[in-house]
């Protein structure tokens, strides 16, 4: 017989699935406690979960995200550093947070572990000092998303979707930030976190008679209360597809999210349906969306769908893509493409099994580990599920059929009622858009009602790209300024999210057209270094090290003296583009190459650049802005640059700046 006429396997039974169920008891306060022991391992975690109804802040916006911010810092009976301190010689995981709080470690710990959570949970200590540093910390890091297109198109996205004045709908400003009050913390403490739909998971190495008791003794006396238990009006879903257009003029790329707001919740019959479904359409890498966005076109990293469930409120359908400016019309006609073939065709039965096989094998490897049985007990107290809910899981998933794929996508993907959110560059993005002849409205960074930005406009008579540059030198101090200017020496910092220590950003260019470039991990490790020396250039980073070729080191050589505006006059090929929008003023568009230099009309100084390149066959384009420019013996200088690329944006504070100092010629073999 041959390989091809084999008949194909027929699918084994679905594997039988054992999951810890808990012992549970509750205190008289209201607090239920769910235990599961598993001797496996040495270890044991809690998991404290309020289970409030969602809530709108309204002017005081920010008192949540305090609240959070000032748990754990300590007790009113331990202080913040011996707490801390505490935690960190027992090997511990603690935190807490206005919803609940999360502690682990070895199981041998496990009652001063727990006594330790109670006690941060309980008596918290509010103090003035804490909740200034706090306040300003989320003050500042608010100013850092203003520039970022991911933050501003999902807090856009959510306006649209819920309004100003729901719960999922209102965002942080720094007005609200500073409405709150130490008081209203303490106030938000007391109202909400209390314990009657308060669940505490406790799973691990432990005894259930004892853990019994020491709960029962730590958390008796959390007074009994409920929370305030407010409803909010459904959000409605626009009458017709349109497209909401954010003006961004930073952008490198446009933000797509195509959404609208479901009524689905974990109990709902069409649950499992929606999973399958949403896993065909967009739910992992071989989805619809990503198999043509990405795959077939090159266009994006990565394009994905979702539907979420929520028992207060509506949730949403999102299918959603990172793609360059371009193709951001293509990319809105494929993305529909895809919701109208997965509501109008029947996916394969190939494609179907494929797919609840691979979300089945990811059901399998997660349920040994301890947080998904606790999120399981968990969801089955909270979403009123029944006690086989996650046995059956297995059996559900393999009982949709096409035709429930299919009907629950024409249930929740409302096709004719889609809100297509676009967050890009205008002057680039909108006139593709505009050929789609799908309705569009504009609105701005706060999800408010706007005009349609200003796109490119011309160049008035007598600019030219020589009269741009000669703004620019006059604007950071002068001809003869410029010219006594040997070497720039800079040098800043910025917190990344996650990273174990500040980035280092260094440059140094002299006026030998030598330039080095590099970011390192403070004190770790170099992240990249570019260098322009006298003959030849090269990358590295991490170790690795390549050279520039020929025609790569001519094009950096060609604008690496200290100020490139003095090349740029000098080369035949540079353009300039027209005036355009950018991160908020009109700016002259100088092109060279591949990349786009902006400079103010106003006061000449240069507020950024844009460079695209393409890389194993997908363009890419990343950008630099600079602002906040200060003098420096003589030579305004930018003290904030802020570098984006691939979506992420990374805010550098300049710390340092030496003119005709702090360079030699070793700084650029």
């Amino acid at each position: 017989m041959q390989a091809q006429d084999r008949p194909q396997p027929k699918p084994g039974p679905a594997p039988a699935i054992q999951i810890k169920k808990p012992e549970i008891f509750s205190l008289p306060n209201g607090l239920k406690v769910m235990v599961v022991e598993d001797h496996k391992l040495p270890r044991v975690s809690f998991s404290l979960t309020i289970d409030n109804a969602p809530f709108a802040e309204g002017n005081k916006k920010g008192v949540d995200n305090l609240t959070s911010s000032l748990m754990g810092n300590g007790s009113t009976k331990t202080s913040k550093d011996a707490f801390n301190e505490e935690i960190d010689f027992l090997g511990a995981d603690i935190s807490f947070s206005a919803r609940g709080a999360y502690g682990s470690g070895l199981s041998k710990y496990s009652k001063r572990i727990m006594e330790l959570m109670a006690e941060g949970m309980l008596m918290p200590n509010f103090t003035q000092e804490e909740f200034d540093k706090e306040r300003d910390k989320l003050i500042e890091g608010l100013k850092t998303q203003e520039k970022s297109v991911p933050a501003v198109a999902g807090r856009v996205e959510n306006v649209l979707v819920y309004s100003k004045n729901h719960p999922a709908g209102e965002y942080l400003t720094e007005e609200t930030i500073k409405n709150v009050t130490l008081d209203d913390v303490k106030q938000n403490y007391a109202t909400y976190f209390v314990p009657e739909k308060a669940y505490l998971v406790i799973i691990g190495d432990v005894k259930f008679k004892e853990v019994k008791k020491m709960a029962t003794k730590l958390f008796e006396n959390w007074t009994k209360a409920t929370a305030p238990q407010i409803s909010y009006t459904s959000p409605s879903n626009v009458q017709f597809t349109q497209i909401n257009f954010v003006d961004m003029p930073n952008a490198v790329q446009s933000e797509i999210a195509v959404v609208n707001s479901v009524n689905l919740k974990l109990s709902d019959p069409d649950y499992f349906a929606v999973i399958v479904a949403n896993q065909v359409l967009g739910g992992d890498f071989n989805g619809y969306l990503n198999m043509n966005l990405r795959e077939a076109h090159g266009w994006t990293y990565g394009a994905y769908s979702s539907i979420g469930n929520n028992k207060y409120m509506n949730s949403k359908f999102k299918a959603n893509a990172q793609v360059r400016n371009s193709v951001t019309d293509s990319a809105v006609v494929e993305v529909l493409k895809e919701i109208k073939r997965i509501r109008t065709e029947k996916v394969s039965e190939e494609a179907l099994a494929n797919v609840k096989a691979g979300y089945i094998g990811r059901f399998v490897m997660q349920v040994e580990k301890p947080q998904t049985v606790a999120r399981y007990a968990l969801n089955i107290e909270t979403e009123s599920l029944p006690a086989d809910f996650y046995e059956n899981f297995i059996k559900n998933i393999q009982a949709v059929t096409a035709d429930d794929v299919m009907r629950v996508m024409n249930k929740y993907v409302l096709a004719d009622n889609l809100r297509i959110i676009v967050t890009g560059k205008g002057s680039e993005v909108i006139p593709g858009l505009e050929k789609l002849k799908i309705p569009m409205f504009y609105f701005d960074k706060f999800g408010n009602p706007t005009e349609k930005p200003k796109m490119k406009m011309p160049i008035p008579a007598g600019v030219t790209v020589k009269t741009v540059m000669d703004n620019y030198i006059k604007a950071v101090g002068g001809d003869k300024a410029v010219a006594g200017v040997k070497s720039i020496f800079v040098s800043g910092t910025s917190e990344i999210e996650g990273a174990p220590a500040p980035l280092a950003y260094i440059t140094k260019r002299d006026n030998k057209g030598r330039m080095m470039l590099k970011l390192e991990l403070t004190g770790m490790m170099e992240l990249s270094k570019q260098v322009i020396g006298d003959k030849s250039g090269y990358n590295s980073g991490q170790g690795q090290k390549k050279d520039l070729t020929a025609e790569e080191f001519a094009e950096k050589k060609a604008i690496a003296g200290t100020f490139e505006e003095l090349a740029l006059t000098k080369k035949a090929d540079v353009v300039l583009d027209g005036i355009e929008p950018f991160n908020g003023a009109d700016a002259y568009a100088v092109k060279n190459g591949k990349t786009t230099y902006y400079y103010d009309v106003k006061t000449g100084l240069r507020l950024g650049s844009s460079t695209t390149q393409e890389r194993n066959g997908q363009k890419m384009t990343s950008s630099i802005l600079y602002s906040d420019y200060k003098d420096v013996k003589g030579i305004k200088v930018p003290f904030t640059i802020v570098l984006s690329q691939a979506g992420r944006d990374i805010e550098v504070k300049v710390a340092e700046v030496k003119i005709n100092e702090g360079v030699t010629d070793a700084d650029f073999q």
